[in-house]
């Protein structure tokens, strides 16, 4: 005798199971990836704060901007990067905010305070030459 209920895995009938499988799948690979995410954030928050704060001279050689979104009716999200050429050629870029990146020059030397990968200020230092 025959209840009519199905109790594998995988019903015959309209493939329901199957469905909730992938829904499964789909749920812990998007959990996943957004506790990706979290961790990766607060262990870069955390490297930065361990990092000592860092007051060097450079002369700044780059800047751009990266404009992400903005399709449609979504709104567009704007950010700023500045790289900086140290004394020994090493260079470093680093996101700074839009005020600061107004300010900024290419060709501008002066003092980066930076803490990590975190930007903390520019100094420009003038030099007058005659």
């Amino acid at each position: 005798m025959s209840t009519g209920f199905n109790t594998g895995p995988f019903p015959s009938q309209n493939g329901g199971g199957l469905f909730m499988l992938i829904f499964t799948i789909m749920a812990v690979l998007i959990g996943g990836f957004i506790l990706f995410m979290i961790i990766r954030g607060f262990l870069t928050w955390s490297s930065n704060n361990a990092s000592p704060i860092q007051n060097l001279v450079c002369k700044v050689v780059a800047k751009r901007m990266q404009v992400s979104g903005g399709s449609g009716d979504s709104s567009s999200n704007t950010s700023y990067y500045a790289t900086f050429e140290f004394e020994d050629r090493r260079r470093l870029e680093l996101r700074v905010g839009r005020d600061q990146f107004g300010y900024i020059v290419e060709g501008d030397e002066g003092i980066l305070t930076y803490q990590g990968t975190r930007f903390k200020g520019f100094s420009r230092q003038l030099s007058f030459q005659t």
